[in-house]
C-alpha cells in the first residue's frame, strides 16, 4: 500500500470527513475532481466542507454580497457534499459555524487553506479536539515561531506548494499530489479536466437571452469577452475591449460577429457608460446576477471566449469552447489545463499587470 498521512484505519473507521478551504471559482474548478475522486474511492465516507470568507467583516453592509457568492450555488448542486458551511461571512456567524460543526463529532478534519494556515490548524483543531486532523504547515522563520503551537495541534501536515519558473507544476497537478499524499489516491491525468453540468434551465435561459438580444438566429460567431478579475493587476481596461471589438469587425471573419462582454453586477452600470461612447454594432453586457449556472450556460454557446486570468478561462476549458487567456506571468500553474483550446498571451515582463498586454497582440493571436 502507498505511503499517506491519513492513516488507512483512520479512514476505515471515519463515517464523514471535513475540508476546510478558501475557495474562489478557479480553486473549485480542478479541486472538484479531487473530491469526485475521493467519494469514488471512499464511498463509504459523507463529505462535508467549510468554505472559509477570507473577506469575513463585521460591516453588515457587505453580508449581502458574501452570502450570494456564486460559488454557494455551484457547490448546492454538487452530489460530492452532504453538508457545507457557508455561513462564515460575519464573525457572529463564523462562531455559530464553529459550534454547528463541533456537534458533528468529526473524526477526521482536512484543512486545504494555504493562506495563514497556522490559523487553519487552529480552527481545524477547535472543530474536532481528538480527530485526526491534518493540514498545511508553512516554513517556518525567527518571525513566524510562535505559530508552531498551532502546528504541534496537527495530526500530520504537508508544505503548500511552490512555484517552479522552470517548470511549473498545473495546479491541477498540485491538488492531485495533495490527495496522493493524505490518502494514497492516485488521480490520471485525464481525471482532472475541468467540468461543469449546467441544469437544464439555465441552458435555456441563455439561449432565450441570445434570442432578446437579437443573437439567433445569428450568420456570424459569438464571442464572449471577459475584461474583469478580482484585482486590478489582472483586469483589461474596457477601452481595449471596445477598440477590440472595433477591429475585429473589420476583419471579414469576425464582421458578422456578435459580442457579449462580461461586468459583474456591480460594474454593469459603469461599463455601460464606457461602451455606450463606442457605439458597438451587436454587442451587450451580460451578468450572471441570478445563479452561477448563467455564466458557463452562456459561454458554452459561444464559438470564442478572451478572458483575463480568472474563473472564466478555467470554465471556457470545461464547456469546451476555444479560448484566449491573458495572464501575467507571476501564476504560470493557473494556464487553463485544455493546451490545444486554449492560447496564452502573457506580458512582457514578470512585473507587468495584464493591461500591458495589447490589443494588437490578440488581434495577431486571432
Amino acid at each position: 500500500m502507498p505511503t499517506q498521512l491519513v492513516p488507512i484505519d483512520v479512514i476505515q473507521k471515519s463515517e464523514k470527513i471535513l475540508f476546510i478551504a478558501h475557495l474562489a471559482l478557479g480553486d473549485f474548478t480542478y479541486l472538484q475532481n479531487c473530491f469526485k475522486a475521493f467519494s469514488k474511492a471512499f464511498p463509504h465516507i459523507k463529505m462535508h466542507l467549510w468554505v472559509d470568507e477570507v473577506r469575513r467583516t463585521s460591516d453588515s453592509t457587505q453580508w449581502e454580497s458574501l452570502r450570494n457568492y456564486s460559488l454557494y450555488d455551484w457547490l448546492a448542486a454538487c452530489p460530492f457534499f452532504d453538508k457545507v458551511y457557508s455561513s462564515t461571512y460575519s464573525p457572529a456567524l463564523f462562531q455559530q459555524s464553529i459550534g454547528e460543526a463541533r456537534r458533528e463529532n468529526y473524526p477526521l478534519v482536512v484543512s486545504l487553506a494555504t493562506l495563514r494556515p497556522h490559523k487553519y490548524a487552529r480552527l481545524a483543531r477547535d472543530i474536532s479536539p481528538s480527530g485526526f486532523v491534518t493540514g498545511m504547515k508553512e516554513r517556518l522563520g525567527i518571525l513566524t515561531l510562535h505559530r508552531s503551537l498551532a502546528y504541534r495541534s496537527l495530526d500530520a501536515t504537508i508544505a503548500p506548494y511552490a512555484v517552479s519558473r522552470d517548470d511549473p507544476q498545473h495546479i491541477s497537478a498540485v491538488y492531485a499530489d495533495w490527495f496522493h499524499q493524505l490518502f494514497g489516491m492516485q488521480i490520471a491525468p485525464q481525471e482532472r479536466f475541468p467540468f461543469v453540468e449546467i441544469p437544464r434551465q439555465w441552458s435555456d435561459s441563455a439561449q432565450r437571452t441570445l434570442h432578446d438580444w437579437g443573437f439567433e438566429p445569428r450568420r456570424g460567431k459569438l464571442v464572449f469577452i471577459n475584461p474583469y478579475a478580482k484585482t486590478r493587476k489582472r483586469c483589461w481596461p474596457l477601452e481595449n475591449v471596445a477598440e477590440l471589438i472595433l477591429a475585429m469587425s473589420v476583419r471579414e471573419e469576425w464582421r458578422d460577429a456578435c459580442f457579449i462582454i462580461n461586468a459583474m453586477p456591480h460594474e454593469i452600470a459603469s461599463a455601460r457608460k464606457v461602451f455606450e461612447r463606442y457605439a458597438l454594432a451587436r454587442t451587450q453586457l451580460f451578468s450572471a446576477d441570478e445563479n452561477f449556472f448563467q455564466l458557463p450556460a452562456m459561454l458554452s454557446e459561444c464559438d470564442l471566449i478572451i478572458s483575463v486570468e480568472t474563473a472564466v478561462m478555467h470554465l471556457a476549458n470545461a464547456v469546451h469552447v476555444p479560448v484566449i487567456a491573458l495572464m501575467r506571468q507571476k501564476n504560470p500553474e493557473w494556464v487553463p489545463i485544455d493546451s490545444a483550446g486554449s492560447t496564452v498571451i502573457t506580458t512582457a515582463r514578470r512585473r507587468d499587470w495584464v493591461k500591458a498586454i495589447t490589443i494588437e497582440q490578440v488581434m495577431r493571436t486571432l
